[in-house]
């Protein structure tokens, strides 16, 4: 094989070797964190345990400790915008974010107990409840600006800024019913007629 063509494949290890490096870092702290709480535990702790140098998780995670919990957060983001931008033909923004809702809340991984231990981690932690909140505010932001463009609105459009609020408030409130599925559809049929009547008195600009 010559060198050109062996170029993509040795691209492709690559990426998957940053990508596991990254996914080791992200669940060795939340081991941790778990284990003995997210304040006991330090960067240097963590990257040795890894095994890898502290310049080497800062360089994955740029934003220290409390981005190692939220490893997820681009992923979950630019998931959440596509569920808008790229729907099926004929689905409505309203039925789209219902059934991406709905498959978070369904997803076998709220079935793992470290998700519970997670979600608890979480909210017994100041500095992490902090981030959460700042996180959920850029996916609103982005999830604002996604109706934005999908209905020919302006990027500041108050009507897609309060249904993107409504949107993401959904799963808290889902997450704290017993049965979040149905929460969520709940939720979310209001919303939609909301958003209908909203639009519906309030038409696209020209």
């Amino acid at each position: 094989m010559d060198e050109m063509s062996d170029r993509p494949a040795q691209g492709g290890r690559r990426a998957r070797k940053k990508a596991a490096t990254r996914q080791a870092l992200a669940d060795t702290a939340l081991r941790l964190f778990l284990e003995r709480g997210y304040d006991q535990v330090g960067v240097r702790e963590i990257a040795d345990v890894a095994d890898v140098s502290v310049s080497t998780l800062f360089n994955y995670f740029p934003g220290g400790k409390e981005a190692l919990v939220f490893d997820e957060d681009a992923d979950n983001e630019d998931a959440l915008i596509a569920a808008v931008t790229e729907r099926p033909p004929g689905q409505t923004i309203p039925a789209a974010l219902r059934a991406h809702l709905a498959s978070l809340v369904t997803s076998p991984n709220t079935r793992d107990p470290r998700f519970v231990q997670f979600q608890q981690l979480i909210q017994q932690t100041p500095a992490l409840r902090e981030y959460a909140r700042a996180m959920a505010l850029r996916h609103e932001n982005a999830l604002a600006r996604a109706l934005a463009e999908q209905t020919n609105r302006p990027s500041d459009d108050l009507l897609c800024a309060v249904y993107a609020r409504f949107t993401l408030e959904t799963l808290a409130f889902a997450g704290s019913r017993a049965d979040a599925a149905d929460a969520v559809d709940r939720a979310s049929l209001l919303l939609e007629q909301g958003w209908s009547t909203a639009a519906s008195s309030n038409p696209e600009p020209a």
